[in-house]
């Protein structure tokens, strides 16, 4: 791991994850904190978590007060720009704002598509190409790469799923790359095995673009077993998340900077949540300032409906999901 650049403050960093029921998904999020506090010891790493599991962003903060720190770092632990990003985790620092009023957040942005990330999916690629992993030996033009994402309620964020699964097709020499999802949005896993089988590909590589594992990355491995089952013609070979890899905490250290020079930047043009408070605005005849960093100003209570093992999937009609999906809750 090559040296960290170093930070310009000696800032404590407050790591939000999105949190999971999955107790593997909840440890493998206060590994890479703990990881990540190793590279650089000068302040401390504080892993909190939006949902679902403990400690809070609330419980979070009052840990770096408790240290005597009133000025953070806050950095969400989330690949794209979505909900969560852009709504949730705010309105969750809006909310410690209250409680804390003499405490000062630096909000950075998520991981996003860069340069570091395209090199560690194309070396985790090569590794599959090795008699290890390949011992028929199959051609990168046999195979389709079937890139799963996690799936949004923000179209914005769908988009760049589709834009990284293609950004890393090209030049890879692969058939073709197919973009799918394991919820929410469409298509779903299932479309997308069925989509690569049309190719007839000697192999599918199934990339899960996560972080960490979790319950929907064991899902996503549960349906690659089973299709390998049920259709023995083409060998299915998946890749691990991306867990903890030098390339992530690399451009966690560049998200961490930039709250320290106050250079994060976000493209709001295409946020379905900016689009909803200039529709509002223009109605009532006023501007209104949309920052995705600060305060938004609406309660919102952390409902997932799909979570649980018995709940319904309210995106499951494709018909539905579109009537729904440009809405703002």
């Amino acid at each position: 791991m090559p040296a960290l650049p170093p930070l310009p403050h000696q800032r404590p960093l407050l790591l939000v994850g999105h949190g999971s029921r999955d107790a593997d998904g909840r440890q493998s999020l206060l590994d890479f904190a703990a990881a990540y506090q190793t590279l650089d010891a000068s302040r401390p790493v504080i892993p909190c978590f939006l949902e679902l599991t403990e400690p809070t962003i609330l419980q979070g903060v009052e840990t770096c007060m408790n240290q005597g720190y009133t000025d953070l770092s806050v950095l969400p632990v989330l690949l794209f720009a979505a909900r969560h990003n852009k709504f949730d985790v705010t309105n969750e620092l809006d909310r410690a704002r209250q409680h804390f009023p003499q405490v000062t957040f630096h909000y950075g942005r998520h991981f996003g598509i860069t340069p570091a990330i395209l090199e560690l999916w194309r070396s985790r690629l090569a590794e599959l190409d090795k008699p290890d992993w390949n011992p028929q030996g199959i051609a990168r033009e046999d195979t389709v790469l079937l890139f799963v994402g996690r799936g949004s309620s923000d179209p914005d964020a769908n988009g760049d799923v589709y834009k990284l699964a293609r950004m890393i097709w090209e030049g890879s020499g692969y058939h073709t790359v197919e973009t799918c999802f394991i919820g929410i949005t469409h298509p779903r896993l299932e479309e997308g095995f069925r989509r690569s089988r049309l190719y007839q590909p000697k192999r599918i590589i199934v990339l899960p673009y996560f972080l960490f594992t979790g319950v929907l990355v064991k899902k996503i491995y549960d349906i690659a077993a089973q299709q390998q089952a049920q259709f023995p013609e083409a060998e299915i070979t998946c890749l691990p998340e991306m867990g903890l890899h030098p390339q992530l905490f690399q451009t966690m250290r560049d998200r961490e900077i930039e709250t320290h020079t106050g250079q994060v930047a976000m493209n709001c043009e295409l946020c379905k949540f900016r689009l909803a408070a200039l529709d509002t605005a223009n109605s009532h005849g006023h501007d209104h300032e949309h920052d995705h960093g600060h305060s938004h100003g609406h309660d919102h209570s952390h409902h997932h409906p799909g979570h649980g093992q018995d709940a319904p999937d309210p995106y499951a009609n494709p018909n539905a999901y579109h009537q729904r999906i440009w809405n703002v809750p």
